[in-house]
């Protein structure tokens, strides 16, 4: 049980190289093992940290968890958070007059989001990641709470204006808000079911063909979106 956590303290010096030991760490036991699962014992080993580092930098091993999903949302950010910085400020300049965005600039938005996302999810950073948040999915507890708060809703909102915006519908109706899970949902697949992915595509690992093949497939889903919307 992952109980409500007030922000760690914080640290400097070589303080912050054994706090991101723990973190980058931790991000690997507990999607191994679970909170329940993971012991601070096997955290502090697999950081290669003293067993006291968890209590000093994160009061215990709850802090430690809720801290790993802050530090698993950074690193999400750090590979998409500029682009869905760009698309918002985009959205929000033409939701003030700013010029309308067409279907030809939304298509194109949201075809270099998707294969963002795509990279993201077909690339090895993603396989100790996607631990914790299957996990977290299934069962969500405050780490849940702050990844979708700072990474998940902000993209899927954007997302979900693109949309709209191609199908000529409100972005943030029902029906749009389902075609863009199912959308990035397309996507999802590459990581959540790897190995079905591979052996139904006769991969026999994931280099950067494979990664170029799942980026086009990215554009293909938007380019089908505009399609549709073109028809209505």
């Amino acid at each position: 049980m992952v109980k409500k956590q007030s922000p760690p303290p914080a640290s400097n010096g070589r303080g912050d190289a054994t706090r991101e030991k723990l973190l980058d760490a931790s991000i690997g036991v507990f999607g191994r093992y679970g909170f329940d699962g993971a012991s601070t014992r096997m955290l502090a080993d697999a950081a290669g940290v003293n067993l006291q580092a968890i209590t000093y930098y994160f009061g215990s091993k709850e802090g430690l968890y809720v801290a790993t999903a802050d530090h698993i949302a950074n690193l999400i950010s750090s590979h998409v958070g500029g682009l869905g910085g760009r698309i918002r400020a985009r959205l929000a300049e033409a939701a003030s007059g700013g010029g309308a965005i067409d279907r030809q600039e939304a298509q194109a938005f949201l075809t270099e989001l998707t294969q963002t996302m795509a990279t993201l999810f077909i690339g090895p950073i993603s396989e100790p990641l996607a631990r914790f948040l299957i996990r977290e999915q299934m069962e969500p507890t405050e780490a849940f709470e702050r990844i979708f708060a700072q990474v998940m809703k902000p993209m899927l909102e954007a997302a979900s204006l693109l949309v709209g915006l191609i199908l000529g519908e409100e972005g943030t109706s029902r029906h749009v808000r389902l075609r863009t899970l199912s959308l990035l949902g397309g996507l999802m697949v590459f990581r959540v079911a790897h190995a079905a992915v591979k052996r139904h595509l006769a991969w026999d690992t994931i280099g950067a063909d494979e990664v170029e093949t799942v980026r086009r497939h990215a554009g293909e889903l938007v380019a089908a979106l505009v399609a549709e919307g073109g028809r209505s």
